[in-house]
């Protein structure tokens, strides 16, 4: 053996010696413990999902049932705060309360009291549905010519004071818990109270969002403070604590609304907006009101499907429902006889949320302040009228081009008496206007800048005027008894999702596990041309693109490379086949594109309860040294795999409901 051959050799015996010594990790994130180099360990991950044994193998899990009661929302801790209050014997408007409260803590990225709230309440006694509109109103001082002359602005600001209306939040809970509840906000905000003084993990979702608008909450200093650690995004799974906002919910348990809306909050708010060139006065916010209002519907195939008024943008979701129902049938053709890998379905489906966003975008505004016809626009007359408008080989422009972005929660309860709760609730952009009022650790959120300077417009800018709202609120009945609750997040998408959500169900038979792990698209016609108008998971561009193959007679095989630009710009025009867009490689680039939609697949699927017997397996997983508060909480982490929706099952202090609950929806 040559000196070469035997340094070979030796390097290969090292390297292997490496590879399978004992006590070694091959990954220096073992568990998904972030490390200086990888921040974000999943970005890194390869791997592919894998499926069921049984049903839908690409469903995420089996459906969540249960007698007692349901708590579904986008956060583990918030599905146990609710479940906690429906133990004690509370029902679900008390637990959709309790529910918020804590995502208020947890998830200020997408929600909090400085935010606004929506509601769809069944109430079994009455064997009613009712309304609750808690969207904050503009202050007095807020005039297109204030923004135009004193701030010197074309449009009404996406961040800082003068992006944010009065929150409507707080007062929401209040009109909740007065008019249906049984607790008070005493027991329905002590757990949400008690977790922002002690600490909580931040996981992956709302770890990214953070990270993301880092720079922009250093733009504000008590943001900063806030959110940041020495101005840098905490890290992954670090323990997060939020004094100022528990001192917030403490003032609120003591004091109710008036604290927020009268009182010491009122106080730093007004002090917050003022010191930084706003208008908001401590009247705009004493004056304020929550309105119970009636809710919207319309039958799809036999199935009452409700949605909350104007200023929301619910009804656009009747519409589209309404469009397909009265105009897939004039093409002879049914969506449940093309099914979703066609690419015509799309074509139909896209085409009908066109023709609705734009009678939407050209109408929707503050009843209260603009006559918006929902009565005709919701009318099967009307649908057939828009029929014309679509072509099936054709893609039509939208009559009226806008776009909304904005983060939500959504959540839903229900309990064993059969009152059902469907809630919305938003600070709109991502950590909202990312103003934080001192000392209260809690941002207003940037509705305002939903409100338009166009004089033309039906939304513009007025004192004590709600903006148009993308946060939305859905239900279901059949033959008059309630069926189900449902709602996404996702900003302007709302309404096309409800619509997906509804056809999945009703016309092509999934169960609601099925629909929310279901791909989605979203499409937007912005005013900006340079933004893709449709955005589609990957699995369904796949899957249209085999069964176009099928359908030209020429079946492609599975490992086969990326189809040419053309051909991608002939998928793209058969399924979102916007005419400004055709043969562009931006527009096949928007169906292969992510879709743009309510949380993250990862979070939908994983989320649960987290249960402190069961310990992650690498023991403490991240702790921040030197900021564990005296006695209070832990700075471990523990994490169990369970299911949202979160269920009240076998537990026998009270006597079971007839029937098991429906699982309930949220996407």
């Amino acid at each position: 053996m040559n000196r070469r051959t035997a340094l070979i050799s030796a390097a290969v015996v090292a390297g292997w010696a490496l590879i399978v010594a004992p006590g070694i990790a091959q990954s220096p994130n073992a568990f998904g413990v972030p490390s200086a180099d990888l921040p974000q360990p999943g970005t890194a991950m390869k791997a592919v999902p894998g499926s069921r044994a049984q049903g839908w193998l690409s469903q995420g899990r089996s459906e969540v049932l249960a007698r007692h009661g349901m708590v579904a929302t986008s956060d583990p801790l918030a599905a146990e705060a609710g479940l906690e209050i429906l133990r004690n014997g509370g029902n679900a408007i008390d637990a959709a309360v309790a529910t918020g409260a804590m995502l208020d803590v947890t998830s200020q990225n997408d929600t909090g009291i400085g935010g606004d709230l929506f509601a769809l309440v069944y109430i079994a006694k009455d064997k009613k549905l009712y309304a609750l509109n808690s969207g904050g109103w503009a202050p007095s001082g807020w005039t297109p010519e204030f923004f135009k002359t004193k701030l010197g602005v074309t449009r009404v600001p996406q961040n800082g004071v003068n992006s944010a209306s009065v929150p409507g939040a707080i007062s929401g809970y209040d009109a909740l818990l007065k008019r249906f509840g049984t607790v008070g906000f005493k027991e329905a905000f002590e757990r949400a109270a008690r977790l922002a003084d002690e600490g909580w993990g931040i996981a992956e979702r709302r770890h990214s969002d953070l990270k993301n608008a880092t720079n922009g909450l250093k733009n504000d200093q008590d943001s900063a403070s806030t959110f940041l650690v020495d101005g840098q995004t905490p890290a992954l799974y670090s323990i997060i604590r939020n004094p100022g906002l528990s001192k917030a919910l403490r003032l609120i348990q003591a004091q109710g609304r008036d604290a927020f809306y009268k009182g010491e909050i009122a106080d730093a708010i007004v002090k917050k907006v003022q010191a930084n060139g706003g208008v908001m006065t401590k009247a705009d916010l004493g004056e304020f009101a929550s309105e119970w209002i009636e809710p919207l519907s319309t039958n799809y195939h036999g199935y009452d499907v409700f949605e909350l008024p104007p200023p929301g943008q619910g009804f656009a979701a009747l519409e589209m429902l309404n469009i397909l129902e009265v105009c897939v049938p004039t093409f002879n053709t049914t969506l449940a006889a093309l099914g979703p890998a066609d690419p015509q379905y799309w074509h139909y489906m896209v085409e009908a949320k066109k023709l609705a966003y734009s009678d939407l975008l050209a109408n929707n505004a503050d009843p209260m302040f603009a006559k918006v016809n929902v009565k005709e626009l919701l009318s099967k007359t009307h649908a057939a009228a828009l029929c014309s408008k679509i072509d099936p080989n054709v893609a039509g422009k939208p009559g009226v081009t806008g776009s909304t972005d904005g983060g939500t929660i959504y959540l839903t309860t229900a309990d064993r008496w059969g009152n059902m709760v469907s809630l919305i609730h938003s600070v709109f952009g991502v950590y909202g206007s990312r103003a934080t009022v001192p000392p209260y650790g809690f941002v207003l959120h940037n509705r305002g800048s939903a409100f338009s300077l166009d004089p033309k417009s039906p939304n513009i800018v007025a004192p004590h005027k709600r903006p148009f709202h993308t946060i939305i609120a859905g239900f279901v009945m059949k033959n008059g008894e309630p069926l189900m609750t449902f709602g996404n997040m996702g900003g302007g998408v709302q309404p096309e999702t409800h619509a997906q959500h509804m056809i999945n169900l009703i016309d092509l038979g999934m169960n609601v596990q099925m629909t929310t792990d279901a791909a989605r698209f979203t499409h937007e016609r912005a005013d900006d041309d340079r933004r893709r108008p449709l955005h589609a998971q990957p699995e369904l561009e796949r899957a249209v693109a085999r069964a176009e193959s099928l359908q030209s007679g020429r079946r492609r095989p599975e490992n086969e490379g990326p189809r040419s630009p053309g051909r991608e710009r002939r998928i793209s025009r058969r399924v979102s086949g916007d005419p400004l867009h055709e043969g562009s490689a931006d527009a096949a680039a928007g169906l292969r594109s992510q879709l743009r939609d309510a949380g993250s697949a990862g979070e939908r699927r994983l989320s649960g309860r987290v249960r402190p017997s069961q310990r992650w397996p690498g023991g403490r997983l991240v702790g921040k040294e030197g900021q564990r508060a005296k006695g209070k909480g832990q700075d471990s982490l523990f994490c169990a795999l369970c299911s949202l929706p979160s269920a009240l099952e076998g537990y026998l202090k009270f006597p079971p409901s007839k029937q098991p609950f429906w699982p309930l929806l949220f996407g």
